[in-house]
């Protein structure tokens, strides 16, 4: 209050200080004075002289041009100036020299100094690059502003940019016939090209200038080399370009320049390659794995797989056909087909990798030619399983002879007479069992449990029956040893009988075959006869004397060399060898009488026991025919180390007359099952045409068959009246009831 008091009561004046901002004054021409500078630092770039300024002021300068608004101005100043350096340097290299090679130094000398020029004019520009070019959405950076003047003055200078493509082309050229060129020069000009986006003017006249190369060298080489060695070219010239992209062109180059190549290296030959080559290649096929690979490869590329499938069919199919109608190759005619499956499998596998068409082609090649020869295949692969099961064939142990069964069961599939194969297979089963002759009992359930899996218990019900019967047999024996029946003749006979009793529906037919059972047999016969009927009433006993075997024991030699031998011969031998108990001499016809057997079976057992390597009896006159005049002597003077001697037996022996019999009831066999399916269809549809019933037969039967045979079992059937023709239409068949 007392302050108040003093100052009147008034309060005391503030004092406001205000400072006038004043926009600061660029001094005058410095927009000029620093482009000067700037220009200076350009022009001693381009020129590759040294900066006398530091780049430290050099870059201050172009911060303070762009801070006062000058950036538009700054960019536009340089890169005129630049592109007046693009086009002087450009136009220098036009009407330079004609050297291809000196020519692309010279293109890229100059691409190179661009490139350093700019890279420098960039880092001195750099805050212009960073400011003004990214603010202003419409203008590009200096890099990319160097590279568009760049494109510009090359395409309007047509001599250089000519003359670059045809030195790159003529390079490359020259590396493609062998010469060593400067892959770097090339590498370099060509990312040039990348860079200024005029690669794809390069790369048109490339792909088209190595389409006329490969077109050209390609038919110049199919005439100079045989077909492996031009696939071998095709390869090497295929790495020769993928090598090329990977070091020097675009790798977008690749796919259109393979592509030309197949073109020009393989689409366009691929019939002349497999047809002058496919053939030569499988004749040595276990050597050529390599060749037939690379052609499947190669070809494959150009989806040509179609050609190799189709000579390779072709290839099957004459080969097969050649060994299968050479009636001379029959011996070895299953063993040569299982080779030749092996070896294509083989190649199957490792030349085809695993192709599934490939394998159809082979299976449906297979089954053609297989067939041409329609029932002597299946004839044959039953004789060879016969010899296999009964140890005399390739397989060495039981796991070798069952992987062979497997590749025969392959066969098998194959072959369409499948009832010819059961017949003669069952044909041979039962002499194996019958005589003993099997080698393995394990492999030949093995063999049918196969034939069971790929066919159906009906193809083998007849064979199971079989092996039951011997197993019954086994019993039966057993109990006719314990009988009184068989107790009462052990004291008086000297021999001992086994007997085999066959189901007849199981077994193949065998004919009557009349023999004089000799007494020292007959009374066993009689005995079981006896026994077996008194269990089985009802049935009825046949004796099948062509079956039947023995082993006789025999003293031969003379003298000290007197000895004890089994002989091991056939019923028929046994019967005529016991003659000779009672007479040392006897004539044909004496011999004749007491066998009572038929002549031409008499003479082949005679042949066997006096002309064969093995001489029981000797015949008068000698030779190796048997003659109604001959007389037969016992060989007291027989010689042999062993004791047990195998005397050759005609039941082993396959005669032309047996298979010729075997055949002849496969037929009859087809003709009831074709009469059969022709009465199932009739009943089944009432009224048919002769076409569609020949179709619907076709379906139903699974053995070969013409349509003559068709025609010929219809017109038996109308004789019996089992159909009839339709009065109206005689084509059309009426069943009937």
């Amino acid at each position: 209050s007392s302050q108040r008091g003093l100052s009147g009561g008034k309060p005391p004046k503030k004092l406001t200080i205000s400072l006038k901002k004043e926009k600061p004054q660029l001094p005058q021409n410095f927009e000029q004075d620093t482009w000067d500078r700037l220009k200076e630092c350009v022009t001693a770039v381009h020129s590759q002289q040294p900066v006398t300024q530091s780049f430290e002021q050099l870059y201050k300068g172009v911060e303070d041009l762009c801070i006062h608004k000058k950036g538009e101005s700054l960019y536009e100043r340089l890169a005129a100036e630049c592109e007046a350096h693009i086009q002087r340097n450009l136009a220098g290299l036009v009407n330079q020299t004609p050297d291809p090679v000196l020519f692309l130094e010279l293109a890229q000398s100059t691409w190179d100094a661009h490139c350093n020029q700019m890279s420098t004019i960039r880092s001195i520009f750099l805050y212009l690059d960073r400011t003004y070019v990214i603010q202003s959405g419409d203008v590009v950076s200096l890099w990319e502003m160097g590279l568009i003047k760049f494109r510009r003055h090359m395409e309007q200078a047509h001599d250089v940019q000519r003359k670059t493509l045809a030195g790159l082309l003529t390079l490359i050229h020259k590396e493609r016939t062998g010469d060593m060129v400067n892959r770097s020069l090339v590498k370099n000009l060509l990312r040039m090209l990348s860079s200024l986006g005029l690669y794809s003017q390069f790369e048109g006249k490339f792909l088209e200038a190595s389409e006329d190369f490969y077109r050209d060298e390609a038919q110049q080489k199919l005439q100079e080399l045989d077909v492996p060695h031009y696939l071998l070219y095709v390869e090497r010239r295929l790495e020769e370009e993928g090598d090329r992209v990977a070091q020097y062109l675009d790798p977008q180059t690749r796919k259109p320049l393979v592509a030309k190549l197949d073109a020009q290296l393989l689409e366009s030959h691929v019939t002349a390659i497999v047809e002058k080559g496919f053939e030569s290649l499988m004749g040595d096929a276990e050597q050529r794995v390599d060749d037939l690979k690379r052609m499947y490869v190669l070809l494959g590329r150009v989806n040509s797989l179609a050609s190799i499938k189709g000579a390779l069919s072709g290839y099957v199919r004459k080969t097969g056909v050649e060994m299968v109608a050479n009636e001379e190759r029959d011996k070895d005619l299953v063993s040569d087909l299982l080779a030749f499956k092996e070896l294509l499998d083989s190649l199957l596998e490792q030349a085809f990798f695993g192709n599934e068409d490939f394998a159809h082609a082979l299976k449906d090649s297979f089954e053609v030619f297989i067939n041409v020869r329609q029932n002597k295949p299946a004839e044959l692969i039953a004789k060879f399983v016969d010899l296999q099961l009964r140890g005399g064939g390739e397989g060495a142990n039981d796991f070798e002879l069952e992987a062979l069964l497997d590749r025969v069961m392959t066969l098998f599939r194959y072959i369409q007479g499948k009832d010819v194969f059961e017949a003669f297979f069952k044909k041979d089963l039962a002499k194996r069992l019958l005589l003993g002759k099997s080698g393995s009992v394990d492999a030949e359930k093995s063999m049918i449990s196969k034939l069971k899996q790929e066919c159906g218990s009906s193809f083998t019900n007849k064979l199971e029956g079989m092996f039951k019967d011997m197993e019954l047999s086994r019993d039966v024996m057993i109990a006719y040893a314990d009988s009184s029946i068989r107790t009462s003749l052990v004291s008086k006979l000297d021999s001992e009988l086994q007997i085999h009793v066959l189901t007849t529906g199981y077994w193949p037919p065998y004919p009557p075959a009349p023999l004089s059972i000799p007494r020292e047999l007959a009374q066993q016969q009689e005995a079981f006869e006896k026994f077996y009927l008194s269990k089985h009433q009802g049935r009825r006993l046949a004796w099948q004397n062509s079956l039947g075997h023995a082993t006789v024991k025999a003293h031969l030699g003379e003298g000290k060399g007197r000895r004890e031998h089994m002989l091991q011969v056939s019923l028929y031998q046994c019967a005529i060898l016991l003659l000779f108990n009672t007479s040392d001499e006897l004539s044909y016809g004496e011999i004749k009488d007491a066998v009572g057997m038929e002549e031409k079976e008499l003479k082949v057992t005679l042949q066997s026991l006096a002309c064969a390597k093995i001489k029981i009896i000797t015949k008068t006159p000698r030779g190796r025919d048997v003659n109604e005049g001959d007389k037969f002597n016992f060989n007291y003077k027989f010689e042999s180390k062993q004791l047990r001697i195998k005397v050759n037996s005609i039941q082993l022996k396959e005669t032309q007359e047996e298979n010729d019999k075997t055949t002849e009831t496969v037929f009859q066999d087809r003709q009831y099952q074709v009469d059969a399916a022709v009465v199932r269809v009739m009943k089944a549809r009432k009224c048919l045409a002769h076409p569609l019933l020949i179709s619907e037969l076709f379906k139903l039967l699974k053995f070969p068959v013409t349509p003559a045979d068709l025609k010929k079992r219809i017109e038996s059937l109308i004789e019996r009246e089992y159909l009839e023709r339709d009065k109206d239409q005689p084509t059309v068949y009426n069943y009937l009831a």
